[in-house]
């Protein structure tokens, strides 16, 4: 991943340093193959966190940690796309900037985006490779998958569509009552760029 991203952001730093004449032919093919690799990320994210990797020591962590990395890949392929927009807004208003200095700074971001995940993913698969040559983390990470294992609730039986809403009934004399969990209220989501 680490030497991917390193290449893309190379290609990156060679747009923003030429005239960026024709940005949708430079910068289109790099927007696109970074939100792919955004999406292949999420999707190894969302395999991951389901998988013994998020028991083994510091799994949690190191998939926050990979999370933050995707994140940063689709950070930088949203700059790359409004790098080309912000180089052709002159077509669309009177007022838009000729020069391509306001789309160099949006690779500059991206290219940045680009270094931290590299970064990330280096380090993620550095750790990984230390504890899969390392006999006495491989058996500290599976006594941790063991216990994961044994602890994971049974998944709960399916519903037959059939059977109907269920009825709350009143407790009986006695039995304790549990509280129903209560949504957290809604925060505003949006936020500036």
């Amino acid at each position: 991943m680490a030497p991917t991203l390193e290449s893309l952001r190379a290609e990156v730093e060679t747009v923003r340093a030429g005239e960026i004449a024709k940005p949708v032919r430079e910068l289109a093919p790099i927007a696109v193959r970074l939100h792919g690799l955004a999406m292949q990320y999420t999707e190894q994210l969302a395999v991951l966190s389901t998988s013994q990797y998020a028991a083994m020591k510091d799994g949690h962590q190191n998939l926050a940690e990979l999370a933050e990395a995707g994140a940063q890949v689709a950070f930088a392929a949203t700059m790359c796309t409004y790098a080309i927009h912000r180089r052709t807004e002159v077509l669309l208003y009177e007022d838009g900037d000729e020069t391509p200095q306001a789309s160099r700074d949006n690779l500059k971001s991206a290219a940045e985006e680009l270094v931290h995940a590299a970064k990330t993913y280096r380090r993620q698969a550095q750790r990984l490779s230390f504890r899969l040559a390392s006999t006495p983390a491989r058996q500290e990470d599976q006594q941790l998958i063991t216990q994961a294992l044994a602890s994971t609730p049974a998944a709960p039986e399916p519903r037959s569509s059939t059977t109907g809403p269920e009825v709350w009934t009143p407790p009986t004399p006695g039995s304790a009552i549990t509280a129903m969990p209560v949504p957290p209220p809604n925060r505003p989501t949006s936020r500036t760029l």
